[in-house]
């Protein structure tokens, strides 16, 4: 366990997003590497795939529940050196884990073909999308058993472990994916399909190996099957904290989905575009996810530990550091987007409709910046439910009027980049305002200033 009650929390934040950067970032690969090899079978294959991927804004809801529950309620524990509530907190969310697990595989099998039929630009475009889901599915569902040791090592402070696993899975799906998609060396190319088997054997690798090193290596938390056996309170603590994050997440899913439904009468090109667009921007903002991830446990250790004014400070640092790379990111796409779609595509249809969306929506990246920041403080001190209120505004603000928009007579996809950019600022200010009310509430400090304020009585 990394003690994180003391020190330079610029120094801390900076020693745990580094890992966590890096690990998103070939997390992120799993995504780019298909797209790139499943970009040679065809546009309906990418508008397909892109289209499929939104599943997984349901599955990353369902193990924000997992992970931002476990990382809260195991860095309050850390915070107050009680291991024995860490070490419960932890076997809680395995159980947990294996649940949500079977859970998807089920949903998967059962409703990917009338989902694709939905959301797919055509009939070619939902089939490829199908096929892939079918065999990156039991892929999705090992993913909460990564999530729930990850989280328990990185609320401990702990992050190395979980980067170097997540390297590895990627180095083997990057392996995998031109052999299984093209067919390299077998002649037997699976197409989509093996995008999606790629990834599925990958995570099954990560898996093990994490599970591995809990077994060999692990000390301050560890799996203890005699701490298996369901106990409702604490599960009841980790959902309380976890499903009102999983529910941000579900509202992303549910935005993405009406983008998609928006656009499709543009054709499979919008689609495969904004996909890739889409892509290119969840890139961007891994630096922002990884402080956001590493600002989670630093805040939650202070505050079990009651650290109050580390707490506050953690807050400014983040988002200073936040707003700065994406300023930065903004800045890149503004200057050349075209180029960033075209390394993975020379059709010029999707070429343009990218590289639209990456100029008009990267003007909301330092507010998304913020989204996230406050979303991590939020975690930290234990209470969820505001930044889900955030959330919500935002669905309510975008996916309507996108609806709306969509049904008149020349709805440009202009149209919708501009409303995502304002909902975004608004969700940003919203959750400001929120996080200094529970400051203010929980901690007894006012977020005005960056000055040291007084602890609590």
């Amino acid at each position: 366990m990394k003690d994180l009650t003391q020190g330079s929390i610029a120094r801390q934040l900076v020693a745990m997003a580094v890992p966590i950067a890096a690990g998103m970032v070939f997390q992120t690969l799993y995504f780019l590497v298909d797209l790139y090899f499943v970009a040679g079978l065809g546009g309906a294959a990418i508008a397909g795939v892109s289209a499929a991927g939104t599943i997984a804004f349901v599955v990353l809801a369902l193990t924000q529940v997992l992970g931002v529950g476990t990382v809260a309620l195991v860095s309050h524990a850390a915070g107050r050196k009680d291991r024995s509530e860490a070490n419960l907190v932890f076997n809680q969310s395995v159980v947990l884990s294996a649940a949500c697990g079977l859970l998807t595989l089920i949903c998967c099998y059962l409703l990917t073909a009338p989902y694709m039929r939905t959301v797919a630009a055509d009939s070619a475009a939902a089939a490829d999308g199908a096929r892939y889901l079918h065999w990156y599915a039991p892929g999705l569902a090992l993913q909460f058993a990564m999530v729930a040791m990850g989280s328990a090592l990185r609320g401990t402070g702990i992050v190395q472990p979980t980067v170097i696993v997540q390297v590895l899975t990627v180095v083997l799906n990057t392996v995998l994916a031109p052999i299984l998609i093209a067919g390299w060396g077998t002649h037997r190319p699976l197409g989509v399909a093996g995008a999606g088997l790629a990834s599925t054997v990958a995570i099954a690798g990560g898996v093990a190996c994490l599970w591995l090193y809990f077994v060999r290596l692990e000390h301050y938390v560890a799996l203890r099957p005699a701490l298996w056996g369901p106990r409702v309170p604490t599960i009841g603590r980790i959902l309380n904290i976890g499903l009102p994050a999983g529910g941000e997440f579900f509202m992303m899913f549910v935005i993405m989905v009406a983008i998609y439904w928006s656009i499709r009468g543009f054709g499979p090109a919008a689609q495969a575009g904004a996909g890739v667009g889409f892509r290119v921007m969840q890139a961007f903002t891994l630096p922002v996810l990884a402080i956001a991830f590493a600002a989670a446990p630093l805040a939650g250790q202070n505050f079990g530990a009651r650290n109050v004014a580390r707490v506050r400070q953690t807050f400014w640092v983040a988002a200073t550091m936040s707003c700065a790379c994406m300023l930065a990111a903004m800045l890149l796409c503004q200057w050349r987007p075209e180029k960033l779609i075209e390394v993975f595509t020379g059709d010029a249809a999707v070429i343009g409709v990218g590289a639209t969306y990456l100029r008009i929506g990267s003007w909301n990246f330092v507010a998304s910046g913020l989204v996230f920041t406050c979303s991590s403080l939020f975690q930290a001190i234990g209470n969820t439910w505001p930044s889900l209120l955030s959330s919500a505004l935002r669905l309510i603000t975008f996916v309507l009027p996108a609806v709306w928009l969509s049904l008149q007579a020349g709805f440009e996809l202009r149209q919708l980049w501009h409303l995502s950019v304002c909902s975004v600022a608004l969700q940003a200010l919203t959750s400001l305002v929120l996080l200094q009310v529970q400051f203010r509430r929980r901690l007894g400090l006012e977020l005005v200033s960056p000055r040291p304020m007084r602890t609590a009585t």
